[in-house]
């Protein structure tokens, strides 16, 4: 196996690794079908088949997303923080978080508009309430302001000391879970999960950021050997099936299964993180994780709509708000007017469309 050694030594990819995007581009697929669905006919009107299998199906995005998130960091930067190359390239990072914000604010505009007054929209904006699909903008935007400053301290760490940190920062979540800061609702919210808002804590999932650190750490060194890239894929998976199985044994011992698969399609235990929904929710993130990067570059081909989806993240993420949003439900007033069968197939054909889009966007800056 590999030895954790110091950052510089590590390998560089060259270009972009296919599987990565690959497995982002299936997390945001999962994304869009689920937010196709609740956006467009609801959820409490989705029949008991859709909601066990299919919406169970999609919680692995949100787990899969921040762990590919962490996996693109490590990737990308932190083989440059201790280089003179890392001052510019946290730069970029940094003008990378005020861009995501913009779009989080513009598209909290997009998703509330139709429904809310003026009032309600202006509070969202200054953080006095939260919209709900678009909140995952949000995380990003405030996470992509502090990793830089941790990334450098990262690097260097031994690997017995970025396991308790992350071991740390589950444990202080949790606690701080349990406290109500001074009635303070909206930074509970944005920093550990608040069970009446749809937000993503920076505490409560900054260990999923911190594990895809290790594990792109860990691909960029097995990912150009055959076989260390075999026993990296074998491991991912090995421990999601664990964990997967661990959430299934949970539901035997309380003597009902079908109730908690249904629990977690409720998204119960999503925010704040229960321990039943990151069980199964991380552990079949780190299961199509493993099976992308054991795809490689032709699963990536085969999937092609998926992995150039998961190549510009942002773009499908603007592409599809836009289209649920502000054009099927407010343009077009279809809000209600979708069977489930019918939402899941408009679901695929803007994942397709978010493909296109991102294609058309690239060709038109090739010949400016």
């Amino acid at each position: 196996m590999f030895t954790w050694q110091e950052v510089p030594h590590l390998p560089r990819a060259e270009g972009r690794i296919d599987a990565i995007d690959l497995a982002r581009g299936v997390a945001i697929g999962l994304m869009i079908l689920s937010h196709t669905v609740s956006g467009l006919i609801g959820i409490r009107n989705v029949p008991d088949w859709g909601m066990v299998p299919v919406h169970f199906l999609t919680k692995f995005s949100s787990s899969l997303f921040i762990l590919v998130f962490g996996i693109a960091l490590a990737v990308a930067f932190l083989a440059s923080t201790q280089t003179d190359a890392w001052p510019r390239r946290r730069l970029k990072l940094w003008v990378r978080a005020i861009e995501v914000w913009f779009w989080y604010k513009a598209l909290t505009i997009v998703e509330m508009l139709p429904y809310y007054a003026p009032g309600d929209i202006v509070d969202a904006l200054l953080y006095q309430r939260f919209a709900i699909w678009v909140e995952i903008l949000g995380f990003y935007a405030i996470a992509l302001l502090w990793v830089p400053l941790v990334l450098p301290l990262w690097a260097r760490a031994p690997l017995w000391s970025r396991c308790t940190l992350i071991i740390g920062l589950t444990t202080l979540s949790a606690w701080l879970q349990g406290l109500s800061f001074g009635g303070n609702d909206t930074l509970k919210a944005l920093l550990v999960d608040h069970e009446d808002h749809y937000t993503w804590g920076q505490l409560s999932r900054a260990p999923l950021i911190l594990t895809g650190l290790l594990i792109g750490e860990a691909l960029l060194r097995c990912y150009f050997d055959t076989a260390l890239r075999r026993r990296l894929v074998l491991a991912l998976v090995g421990v999601g099936a664990v964990m997967v199985a661990a959430f299934y044994g949970l539901a035997l011992a309380e003597g009902d299964v079908s109730a908690a698969m249904l629990a977690v399609a409720n998204n119960d235990g999503k925010h704040p993180p229960g321990l039943k929904f990151t069980l199964y929710s991380v552990g079949g993130a780190l299961v199509i994780l493993g099976m992308a990067l054991a795809g490689g570059s032709a699963a990536s081909r085969v999937l092609t709509p998926l992995t150039v989806v998961g190549s510009d993240a942002l773009k499908a993420f603007i592409f599809h708000i836009v289209m649920i949003f502000l054009v099927l439900r407010f343009l077009l007033e279809g809000e209600g007017m979708y069977t489930y069968p019918q939402a899941l197939g408009v679901g695929g054909l803007l994942i397709i469309g978010a493909a296109l889009w991102i294609w058309l966007t690239r060709w038109i800056a090739r010949y400016k």
